[in-house]
């Protein structure tokens, strides 16, 4: 594919959710960010970056340049797992973005009477796009926020449209998309060339066959195979210890980094192929005369199993500690991630699966398992190797805030005159 003429401009960039697939495509985009560590983050990947602060760079420095616009201002005004004071301040970001729409920066008063002083960031796309639709600019924009922001961008929308631009904005659950969370957000998608309209959806919560109406959709992608926990192999959390983001408290209190292969030699629990939890606490006499001692036993000899004390687990991830968090099966997405000063609570959690009762005495449940940085930037559909800079309270912090790189692939594509292929964006790595 030839790059198209004209760069994409990323406000907000963060660590890289838009650039995935504008890479994936071919295509180079500059992301303005201020956090440090999203910086890095970006550095790392090989993206091009300019840290600054979104509010404070010229928007002019770009008119001539632009062809495609993508923002995704911070939620945390906005968001549910925050105070919401964006929704207090809404009226005051409606007449900023109103006011810059007309060429007149009226930021430095309303933002004194804003309760939370990022609200107000929502309103700075208008003031790049206001800028740039002075020579034309850009041909297409894509934004992305919380749902509650939705009102905000049918007020961009009628802007954009009295700039000639085709404009759609609603309501997308990332599930129908292939990414394996049902997060929700609000979209915008405006061209100056062609219809805007969302992408046609993949997934669905049941399948849907191929018909006379349509190709049909896949099962909405669950947890287990976007971590590559497949059927033959039950869910195998990483258990990690050394602290959670922030600094939290440690899963074991050993301290030591645990993997559950480590967890075998230890004599604490472990997953075994067929699904069963293995709670060897000493190689005993019995087991020895069935699987021969460590020493003589084939490196390809199976792992072994405890009539007594095997028990099948059901893993869920838990969002927090809170009595109304959101706990999924693995067998389902993900419920939308975000990682405030919870982050330490996000946890694999086990219960257990009802057996026969010739399985035994069931062993003591798991103890939960913090999610780890990658499993969650699998879970946003960022690739398995992404190179996530900071401590795990500052990367958990970047994935939260990220748009999943599969949902903006499908956002970003028919702008681009880009057709998806099944095996881009595979989740599993």
């Amino acid at each position: 594919m030839i790059p198209p003429k004209g760069l994409v401009l990323d406000l907000f960039a963060g660590p890289g959710g838009w650039s995935v697939p504008l890479h994936r495509f071919g295509i180079r985009d500059v992301g303005l960010e201020w956090d440090e560590w999203a910086c890095k983050t970006r550095a790392a990947a090989g993206l091009l970056t300019i840290r600054t602060d979104v509010a404070m760079y010229p928007a002019w420095i770009f008119a001539g340049k632009v062809r495609g616009f993508i923002a995704s201002p911070p939620c945390q005004a906005w968001s549910m797992a925050g105070k919401r004071l964006g929704l207090v301040d809404q009226p005051l970001v409606h007449q900023a973005v109103a006011d810059l729409a007309a060429g007149l920066d009226t930021r430095t008063k309303l933002l004194a009477a804003c309760r939370d002083e990022r609200s107000l960031l929502a309103a700075e796309p208008m003031r790049y796009l206001h800028a740039l639709n002075t020579v034309g600019e850009p041909e297409w924009v894509a934004m992305e926020e919380v749902p509650d922001v939705l009102p905000l961008w049918k007020q961009y929308a009628q802007i954009l449209r009295s700039w000639g631009f085709s404009v759609w904005c609603g309501i997308l659950n990332s599930a129908d998309y292939g990414v394996p969370q049902t997060r929700r957000r609000a979209i915008l998608l405006a061209s100056r060339v062609r219809t805007a309209e969302p992408p046609t959806p993949t997934h669905a919560q049941i399948a849907e066959p191929e018909s006379l109406f349509g190709p049909g959709r896949a099962r909405w992608v669950s947890m287990a195979e976007a971590l590559g926990w497949g059927a033959t192999d039950r869910p195998v959390p990483t258990v990690c210890a050394g602290g959670g983001p922030g600094g939290g408290p440690e899963p074991f209190p050993s301290g030591s980094r645990k993997t559950l292969s480590d967890a075998r030699e230890r004599g604490t629990w472990m997953p075994h192929p067929d699904g069963v939890i293995l709670n060897s606490r000493r190689e005993g006499a019995g087991w020895t005369a069935r699987h021969g001692t460590r020493e003589n036993r084939a490196a390809t000899a199976p792992a072994p199993t405890f009539t007594a004390e095997a028990h099948r687990w059901s893993w869920s991830l838990r969002s927090n500690n809170q009595a109304n968090a959101t706990v999924r099966s693995i067998e389902e997405p993900a419920g939308t991630l975000f990682f405030g000063h919870r982050a330490n609570e996000c946890t694999w959690v086990a219960e257990p699966v009802p057996t026969s009762p010739q399985d035994g005495d069931v062993p003591a449940v798991p103890e939960p398992i913090r999610i780890t940085a990658r499993e969650a930037g699998l879970l946003q559909t960022f690739p398995g190797d992404y190179p996530w800079a900071g401590n795990k309270g500052q990367q958990f912090s970047q994935i939260g805030n990220a748009v999943p790189p599969r949902l903006a692939a499908h956002l970003l594509a028919p702008h681009l005159g880009v057709t998806l292929d099944p095996t881009d964006f595979a989740l599993a790595a």
